[in-house]
């Protein structure tokens, strides 16, 4: 059980994602510099029939869209529960975007479910 790790720089601020696959599950930080927790959401995976993911954010406020987006977004691409914690300073369009960038350019290049 080993981090899938990506991080992106800008403007002299690093941005990263962890992500952990479990065999149950799929964990994952979002965040910029050193590791912390933020906005949490789980997630389930889509079953037979629905369109729309089943979400929750458990703690925090801030970005209840990203995490639950990102966090869905996951359940979907493992076919598994997920946890992320989701923190930045930017905005939220802004991060989301970056995080988005550096999940979906590290999960292309794994073998990954899906």
């Amino acid at each position: 059980m080993s981090f899938i790790d990506g991080s992106l720089e800008r403007d002299g601020v690093t941005f990263h994602v962890r992500v952990l696959p479990l065999e149950n599950a799929v964990v994952a930080f979002f965040y910029e510099g050193e590791m912390k927790l933020g906005t949490v959401a789980f997630s389930m995976p889509i079953g037979f029939g629905e369109a729309v993911g089943k979400s929750s954010v458990l703690l925090g406020g801030k970005f209840l869209i990203a995490s639950r987006v990102l966090s869905e977004r996951l359940a979907a691409r493992y076919r598994k529960m997920s946890l992320v914690s989701f923190h930045s300073s930017l905005p939220e369009t802004e991060a989301f975007r970056i995080y988005l960038k550096i999940l979906e350019d590290r999960l292309r290049q794994t073998q990954s479910p899906v």
